[in-house]
């Protein structure tokens, strides 16, 4: 049905689903629920109950890290007033043992009760956010569990501030009054965000399955009415290229922050974004990507995931070579399928396409780091950026959607475009989806198999080592070009220093060297003050000024504050890289090429 606005004063949530009674049947469950006496404060309450019949003690963890957020983040650190009690109220002993472990001496009770508060404060997607006007909470930084109680069910039981009416959340809703939750088991938990407040809710339907948007801080500058009509398109589109929805429902938790980012869940995901973004068609666009990437997760990832990832261990990083499929295939696909769904034109897909391949061939780490490496150190590298990472690494998405570009070509081209990464995916989530998992060599294999040739030396080449990626035969393949006019530097280049740098209240400031450019070979450094070029002074808002009283090749004479002292350096000027890796279509493109290219563009249909 047509995407539609609910109350927003609506008790609990009729909308959820009830929880089988079969799945009541389990292991005694952790009870928590979850008060906001003084939100404009930032904490929640909490009070667990845990079972513990039968035990002298027991020890309660909490998580270190939120899956699809490969970096540990250590949430127990705004964890504060932990006490514990048992039978008839009285005080138990509560040690803390590790950094995110407490033992509690039981007492002898049968159920343990346990409360502390939490602060949160931390705009992003996977953290804690509390207010006065509404709370964003994620469960790995909310909820204590039992160390060895990962898979007994978790109920959630909420009393939101005074004022607030409504709670959203992919958890299952149980019976017994509103704001009532269950989850089978702590990974559910985890994976299901709660938002408590006021929100704009708008539902609609598609294949038979409840979706929502859940709109928190729409103040008549975000259009929700249009993003649900869009996002039941986009949601219809991900259906035709799947061919099922894996989920009873799905809820897109939209908060509109000023904050951006996402993050994947099962049936649900967070978004951030801006109030403005649906008042520009570039910031629009980029809100349906950004929805469209994590919707796409509830397949690529929630489901069908790298073999590393589950179970889950929640207190070390758990490392995988396979992110650039996990991140970056479904990066390529979020673009492709707004497309698909006419959400966006061929000029605009084409365009963002070129700024990936752009993104990539400029950057200097893409010959330091494979995409494999890059996966596996996401703990140490990707979530830790510093002035050097551009020379040194290389992003698992960035790199991971043109990988994900150049095999669909490739196999749209051995194929003669009767198969293409779609039936990749599909068929690798038929195999491996739920706790099976997949190997590189086994993800591999799936692409051979729907290809009908070897790809040994495409994936050695693309996944593992840091040659340059080839994109002739990709482009060949889909009736592509770069555009001619971008390949060659010419006569009116600009004189260029590989610098990135911030205008820090009129100071002009390096932030950024890249390697084998002029400023890289000169000697400039990060932190540097540059104060002028040929005894001449620049100000801050003037150096690509400056720069274009000079030809390339001219050598010069830097003059930069270090650390207090200044610094002569001699620069020889090169030229500005010309654009050139915007690509077109290609005018003399056969039919067969034309084809191909309608194919991968079109509506796809799972068989």
């Amino acid at each position: 049905m047509p995407a539609k606005l609910l109350t927003t004063l609506l008790v609990g949530v009729a909308l959820m689903m009830t929880v089988p009674v079969s799945a009541q049947t389990a292991a005694a469950p952790l009870q928590y629920t979850l008060r906001f006496p003084a939100p404009h404060t930032h904490y929640v309450e909490v009070e667990a109950r845990v079972p513990a019949a039968g035990r002298s003690e027991v020890e309660l963890m909490m998580a270190v890290w939120t899956p699809g957020s490969y970096m540990v983040r250590e949430y127990a650190r705004h964890v504060e007033g932990v006490e514990a009690t048992g039978t008839g109220g009285r005080a138990l002993a509560i040690d803390k043992s590790r950094k995110n472990r407490w033992t509690v001496s039981t007492g002898g009770a049968d159920v343990v009760t346990v409360r502390y508060r939490v602060y949160g404060r931390e705009m992003t997607v996977r953290t804690n956010w509390v207010e006065a006007g509404f709370a964003m909470l994620n469960g790995a930084p909310t909820f204590l569990t039992l160390a060895d109680g990962l898979t007994r069910p978790h109920e959630v039981t909420i009393e939101p501030a005074a004022g607030w009416a409504t709670s959203m959340t992919g958890l299952a809703e149980m019976p017994g009054g509103p704001h009532r939750y269950r989850a089978p088991d702590f990974d559910t938990l985890v994976d299901s965000p709660i938002l408590v407040g006021n929100p704009a809710v708008y539902e609609f339907t598609v294949g038979g399955k409840r979706h929502y948007l859940v709109n928190e801080g729409e103040s008549g500058t975000f259009d929700g009415a249009r993003a649900a009509r869009d996002l039941e398109t986009l949601v219809a589109a991900h259906l035709r290229l799947w061919g099922q929805l894996p989920y009873d429902k799905y809820v897109f938790l939209n908060l509109i922050t000023e904050a951006g980012g996402g993050l994947e869940h099962k049936n649900s995901t967070v978004l951030m974004t801006t109030r403005w973004a649906t008042r520009t068609r570039r910031a629009y666009l980029g809100w349906l990507d950004l929805a469209s990437h994590e919707y796409f997760h509830a397949w690529n990832i929630k489901r069908l995931r790298p073999a590393e990832l589950g179970p889950f261990d929640y207190e070390n990083e758990n490392h995988t070579r396979s992110l650039w499929i996990a991140e970056g295939v479904t990066d390529y696909y979020s673009e492709l399928v707004v497309h698909r769904a006419g959400l966006s034109t061929q000029e605009e897909y084409l365009d963002g396409l070129s700024n990936q391949i752009e993104q990539l061939q400029t950057t200097p780490g893409r010959l330091v780091q494979s995409v494999g490496a890059a996966s596996f150190d996401a703990w140490i590298k990707y979530y830790r950026p510093d002035e050097n990472t551009v020379n040194t690494a290389i992003s698992y998405y960035t790199k991971g959607f043109v990988i994900g570009f150049l095999l669909d070509a490739r196999i749209r081209a051995a194929t003669d475009g009767t198969r293409s990464l779609d039936d990749v995916m599909r068929l690798a989530y038929d195999r491996f989806a739920g706790d099976r998992g997949y190997t590189p060599a086994q993800f591999q294999a799936v692409a051979e198999e729907v290809a009908g040739v070897s790809l040994d030396a495409f994936f050695d080449r693309a996944a593992e080592s840091t040659e340059e990626l080839e994109y002739a035969d990709a482009l060949q393949a889909l009736g592509l070009r770069f555009r001619p006019a971008a390949q060659s530097i010419g006569s009116g280049a600009r004189a260029w220093l590989g610098l990135s740098t911030r205008n820090d209240n009129g100071r002009l400031i390096v932030t950024q060297v890249r390697r084998d450019t002029p400023g890289y070979a000169a000697g400039v450094n990060v932190d540097d003050e540059i104060l002028a070029i040929d005894d001449i002074r620049v100000r801050a808002d003037r150096l690509d000024n400056r720069l274009e009283q000079y030809r390339p090749g001219t050598r010069i004479t830097l003059l930069v504050a270090r650390r207090e002292a200044l610094v002569r350096l001699e620069v020889v000027l090169g030229a500005e890289p010309a654009r050139a890796w915007r690509l077109e279509v290609d005018p003399t493109a056969t039919s067969a090429q034309a084809r191909r290219r309608g194919d991968w563009l079109a509506p796809a249909v799972a068989n």
